[in-house]
């Protein structure tokens, strides 16, 4: 028996805001500020690539253009997850 294709995810993430200094996020609920400082990839990345953004699973965020995948659990606290070796 097969299980049949599941439909495109209902959950949603949002692109709020891009400045100088970072890009804003809603996702599940609650708002997310990135630092280019703490995620340079979105720096020098196009308005384009940064709003193409998917939310898989519920908690998994992934930017297809710029091959960038950042758990929502890591953005509320950057100390337990380091993005750059120490």
């Amino acid at each position: 028996m097969k299980s049949k294709t599941l439909g495109r995810s209902t959950s949603r993430v949002e692109v709020l805001n891009i400045d100088v200094h970072g890009l804003w996020l809603y996702a599940q609920g609650k708002e997310y500020f990135l630092s280019y400082d703490e995620f340079p990839w979105f720096k020098n990345a196009t308005v384009a690539d940064i709003l193409n953004v998917d939310l898989q699973h519920g908690f998994h965020l992934y930017w297809p253009t710029l091959d960038v995948d950042l758990d929502l659990h890591s953005l509320e606290d950057t100390s337990e997850t380091p993005l750059v070796y120490q």
